[in-house]
């Protein structure tokens, strides 16, 4: 399902550019995900972005089994619309919830995935 009549947002960004894990999001799993539709996609990803923007803001001063929920949920929702990266960051915090480093590095990605979310977007 790689081919022109498959790609989500057939923009500059999309899946026509490149493959699915140089990107923050995995368009081709996405509309998969979505069946192609692309109305669903727009909306999905950007029940994602708020979820992972509030999930970003707290993560770092919840409390461990807070955090460990926080970063379960953010995986479940990251590997459905194929943000991967976030995702298996998300699952590191599972494992070592108190390691700082792996916070900061969700950080950085989930602000990737919004950048990359906006510019797909316009």
């Amino acid at each position: 399902m790689r081919g022109e009549s498959g790609i989500a947002f057939s923009m500059p960004g999309g899946d026509a550019s490149g493959t699915g894990r140089s990107r923050p999001v995995d368009m081709a799993h996405l509309s998969r995900q979505t069946m192609g539709d692309r109305s669903l996609e727009q909306e999905v990803l950007a029940l994602f972005v708020q979820h992972a923007l509030s999930v970003r803001d707290k993560i770092t001063e919840a409390d461990i089994h807070e955090r460990l929920l926080l970063a379960h949920g953010l995986k479940g929702s990251a590997r459905g619309v194929g943000a991967f990266a976030v995702a298996d960051c998300a699952t590191e915090i599972e494992h070592m919830p108190e390691d700082n480093r792996t916070l900061k590095r969700l950080g950085t990605l989930i602000d990737e995935v919004r950048d990359f979310i906006a510019a797909i977007s316009r």
